[in-house]
């Protein structure tokens, strides 16, 4: 009898998990578009492609229910949202683009950087210093500056910048390199 009661416990838990996979469930959101995970140690194959055809005005990037309100990278196909206002975005244009010279550190995927210290104005990974921009000051309020991982991305559409994605929160912003 023992054998029966185990077995009906372990069928009813099978059961639960296999519902929380239909719409409705854990796997879904309420219109039954999959909900698309962000961050938890996810690391883009590639940057942003550039931007093509007509810009959209910059707008709210929170997108889908539990997704950050800051630009962020869709876990299951690399979807960088919030990053396409287009090469004359006046918030990311400067007068003098690589006025501290290119960053010659290793970038991409392949290479992941500890932020070690510093804040939004001025933040270290490995003996490189950067600077966020002021329009996405906001976007990093949660960043951990002295443990969180980074990599960095070349913007394909905004000269002078690249981008800091944040692996633990999925989400990014623009950065410029200040020297090494």
């Amino acid at each position: 009898m023992k054998t029966l009661t185990g077995l009906c416990g372990a069928a009813l838990v099978l059961s639960v998990n296999a519902f929380a996979q239909h719409p409705g469930g854990g796997g879904h959101g309420g219109s039954g578009a999959p909900m698309h995970s962000v961050g938890g140690g996810h690391i883009p194959a590639h940057g942003p492609s550039p931007m093509r055809g007509q810009p959209r005005i910059p707008s709210n990037v929170h997108e889908e229910p539990g997704h950050p309100t800051a630009p962020h990278v869709h876990a299951d196909h690399d979807q960088w949202v919030g990053h396409d206002t287009g090469r004359n975005d006046a918030h990311y244009h400067l007068d003098h683009p690589w006025e501290h010279g290119h960053f010659t550190g290793p970038m991409g995927r392949g290479h992941v950087w500890r932020l070690g210290g510093g804040d939004r104005g001025r933040f270290a990974i490995g003996g490189f210093f950067f600077s966020v921009a002021a329009f996405d000051y906001a976007y990093c309020n949660d960043w951990l500056w002295d443990n969180d991982d980074i990599v960095i991305y070349d913007d394909p559409d905004h000269v002078g910048w690249y981008l800091a994605y944040n692996v633990r929160l999925g989400t990014y912003v623009h950065v410029m390199y200040e020297g090494g």
